[in-house]
């Protein structure tokens, strides 16, 4: 397989929003298509609208018969490397399959190319190729065991686990190998996988991330999202459901069900943060459910106030929702820069320290003599909070209250999202009344997690002995037991009370 050299071998974390290590983050989205002509190019379509879950990187791998697998991989933005025809001419074929990344905890700081998806491997039967979406939680012990027994690793991401593993099958074709190498590997995957003549999508049987399959033309395409399917043009067929494999081969679709049966834990937090908007997730608009969850919170949470103001983007349905409920008009009270992008890709340290001005300005006029209600997705650290109310109140705002589109995020995510270790998560270590405290706002309240399973469709709110989704976030329920993450210092939350 020929691959070209990255363009930029530099690490790209400085390309983040100003605050945004304050916000939870996916760690990667994955798209693939098959039957069409020059597939890589709708492949950088899909992965263009799947920027916001991995803006680090970008892999394509395609396959053309003529001139078999070929592969680029590239630091920063998807817009600025698969956008240009002379890369894009060197991946050509009706088959091909991508992936966007953000480093994960280990490895954030210190990415390498090697790191980037998708990954290849060539086997008896012929090349595959795989790009991974969610988290292993057995990594480290699988890892072990497989240098153990002479595998050599050559990037340090849990989703390369997955191609060793396939290697050491015994199955005669790539899709039973995947099937072997899956039924081993213990927490969250949803998986795009591409042969010479096969696209493969795989969800683990709790279908913790999220993977769609629709019709392109004559063709198929697999993505994370709805959203990703509409800039190609593609119809949303279904979601791929826990615990299944689909086949697409020749024009046709085949199901499988390789593994033992599981009541589904799909992540909650898609619905508040994740996914876009404009996608579809379990049937329901994604911006539908986030314009509910403000109307919970308005019922659970209500105050006097003058004007409801999103923190934008993710705040944006929330607020409309609250405002809807409440009778409290809404207003763009702070508007974000959308054109900061790679503006300030070597800032000097007096713009480093500007922080959250580089991203957000508050609308001074509107603010100034008011009492305002903002309204944001979550408080990780706090620290952009605190900026944001300080911000607020230099504009003339009369009073502050923080109302949040989600529960408290106590607990670590082990499942393919960025979370900082649990001692950093303010709502570990504060109550409700502290953190309104520590974070200087007249009043602050979150959503309670039956409220958020109401704004999701679950009338009857949570169900505590069987729980709907993976909220292990909010309420430190873990679906699967995260054995490299207790053996990395976190604790589950039976060990921490």
């Amino acid at each position: 397989m020929r691959s070209l050299p990255p363009a930029h071998p530099f690490d790209t974390s400085h390309l983040r929003d100003a605050g945004h290590d304050d916000k939870l983050r996916e760690e990667c989205g994955v798209f693939g298509v098959c039957g069409v002509e020059d597939a890589a190019n709708f492949v950088a379509l899909g992965l263009h609208a799947l920027q916001h879950r991995g803006q680090e990187a970008g892999g394509i791998v395609s396959y053309h018969p003529d001139h078999g697998f070929n592969s680029a991989r590239r630091f920063g933005y998807v817009r600025d490397n698969f956008t240009k025809q002379s890369l894009m001419d060197t991946l050509p074929g009706g088959l091909a399959i991508g992936h966007v990344r953000y480093s994960t905890a280990g490895s954030k700081g210190n990415t390498q190319i090697r790191d980037v998806q998708p990954f290849f491997g060539e086997f008896s039967m012929g090349g595959a190729a795989i790009a991974h979406n969610g988290n292993i939680v057995n990594a480290d012990a699988l890892r072990r065991e497989l240098i153990d027994r002479g595998s050599i690793f050559q990037s340090s991401s849990d989703s390369e686990c997955i191609i060793h593993l396939m290697a050491r099958s015994l199955q005669r074709k790539v899709p039973e190998r995947m099937q072997d190498a899956l039924r081993r590997v213990e927490g969250a995957f949803s998986i795009v996988a591409m042969t010479r003549t096969k696209l493969i999508g795989v969800r683990d049987p709790l279908g913790v991330r999220p993977l769609v399959l629709g019709r392109l033309g004559d063709g198929y395409a697999l993505s994370s999202e709805t959203c990703a399917l509409d800039i190609c043009g593609a119809e949303f067929l279904r979601e791929i459901e826990p615990g299944e494999m689909v086949v697409i081969e020749d024009g046709h679709v085949t199901s499988h069900r390789p593994f033992q049966a599981e009541r589904p834990r799909f992540c909650i937090f898609e619905h508040v943060y994740f996914s876009r908007p404009d996608s579809i997730l379990g049937g329901r608009s994604v911006y539908e459910t986030r314009r509910q969850i403000g109307v919970e919170l308005a019922r659970e949470a209500p105050v006097e106030a003058d004007l409801v103001c999103p923190v934008p983007d993710s705040g944006t349905p929330a607020a409309i929702g609250y405002s809807q409920e409440s009778g409290i008009p809404y207003a763009m009270g702070i508007i974000r820069n959308q054109y900061m992008g790679r503006t300030f890709i070597e800032p000097t340290e007096q713009i480093r320290n500007m922080g959250v001005r580089l991203k957000l300005n508050v609308n001074r006029a509107l603010i100034r003599g008011k009492r305002v209600i903002l309204v944001d997705d979550s408080v990780v650290r706090g620290t952009t909070s605190i900026k944001i109310r300080e911000m607020i109140l230099d504009a003339g705002a009369k009073e502050v209250h923080f109302r949040i589109a989600s529960p408290p995020t106590a607990w670590p995510c082990f499942y393919g999202v960025d979370t900082p270790e649990r001692e950093k998560l303010l709502a570990a270590t504060m109550s409700e009344d502290e953190m309104c405290a520590h974070l200087g706002m007249d009043s602050l309240n979150f959503i309670s997690l039956d409220g958020l399973y109401r704004a999701v469709g679950e009338t009857a709110g949570r169900d505590p002995e069987r729980p709907q989704y993976c909220d292990a976030c909010f309420s430190g329920d873990y679906p699967v037991r995260p054995a490299d993450g207790i053996e990395k210092g976190f604790k589950m939350k039976e060990a921490a009370e």
